[in-house]
């Protein structure tokens, strides 16, 4: 890590809320049958997005794209036409749903191997529902909706089916890999663990390996999460040796940056791999835990991905805070607790 004040010469959206909304409700909001298309295409502003389910896709739209990326198989904007995701992957990816224990790589990677089915939902919007999934059976709707601005709002609705995390926490993983960007790092407000009185300085996340110093929590975030000693997925519990103060980040791709906002209620972690898409592709992150969870409730997880030409750190900054004040003030059904 490091602060980026001396090298900007060279370089540099809401989250969880639980819901007492009854599990039928929220069956029969997911009922719709499942339309041919795997993937369906949504254009406002100056932004382009294609939504796909995790099967794979191999046409003049998406050529090449694996199965098991679910999300945002592509990203365009007016003034960058090439796709920002490595284009066999996806971005806003639903990659892990775990409890802490060391699983086979399928149970792992859960949310990439079960059905999911897409439906558009309106002119800017797209669906994807995954039933309950095979061994942890967590349920989940995820909604893809581009606003009037460009900005990309995800919300994530999940109902855990059964008493089937072992340590009582749910740990959720989102993945978005970035193709070939001049820098690989991510960019925050931060301070170096127990350096955090002082004024907040932008920190340049860095990561050597896969791994190592990847994860980034919150000043305040004290929690813990029980896991095995061999819990394999090593980005998930890798604490880097800083925190950041406001939550979200961003990262910068041939002239273009791509920001994650999220909701100061939501307590995320901020993720990084250097290498999560192949030598060269890095993969930027998050992640939301569901701690204590309960069989049948309903909970929800709001955030925003922001794809626009990179000026400057501050620019950035500006851009961000609407985005914070929206998705702060708004409830989702919350009932306050976490």
């Amino acid at each position: 890590m490091m602060c980026l004040a001396r090298l900007w010469t060279w370089l540099l959206v809401p989250c969880c809320t639980v819901s007492s909304a009854g599990a039928a409700e929220f069956v029969g909001a997911l009922s719709a049958s499942r339309p041919p298309e795997r993937y369906v295409v949504l254009r406002r502003a100056d932004v382009e997005a294609v939504i796909v389910d995790n099967s794979a896709v191999d046409d003049g739209v998406l050529p090449g794209h694996r199965a098991g990326y679910s999300g945002l198989a592509a990203l365009r904007h007016a003034r960058r036409r090439e796709n920002l995701f490595v284009p066999a992957y996806a971005g806003l990816n639903f990659e892990h749903c775990h409890d802490g224990t060391n699983q086979p790589r399928e149970i792992l990677f859960e949310p990439r191997h079960a059905p999911m089915h897409l439906r558009r939902v309106g002119e800017y919007a797209v669906e994807l529902h995954q039933p309950p999934t095979p061994r942890y059976r967590l349920e989940s709707r995820l909604r893809y909706e581009i606003l009037p601005d460009g900005a990309i709002e995800m919300r994530l609705e999940c109902v855990p089916r059964a008493r089937t995390f072992r340590y009582g926490y749910i740990g959720l993983f989102f993945a978005s890999y970035i193709h070939r960007p001049e820098s690989l790092d991510i960019h925050f407000l931060g301070c170096p663990e127990g350096q955090c009185d002082a004024q907040p300085d932008w920190v340049r996340g860095v990561t050597p390996l896969h791994g190592t110093l990847a994860t980034h929590r919150g000043t305040g975030d004290r929690r813990t999460f029980r896991h095995d000693p061999d819990f394999p997925l090593t980005l998930v519990f890798g604490f880097s040796k800083h925190r950041f103060v406001e939550p979200w980040y961003f990262g910068v791709s041939h002239g273009m940056a791509l920001v994650m906002v999220f909701r100061e209620r939501d307590a995320v972690w901020l993720t990084q791999s250097p290498s999560g898409g192949g030598p060269g592709n890095p993969a930027w992150d998050f992640q939301w835990f569901i701690p204590d969870y309960e069989v049948g409730r309903r909970y929800v997880f709001v955030m925003r991905a922001i794809y626009v030409p990179f000026e400057s750190p501050e620019q950035i900054r500006r851009i961000v805070a609407p985005h914070r004040a929206e998705l702060d003030g708004r409830a989702d059904g919350s009932d306050g607790r976490r």
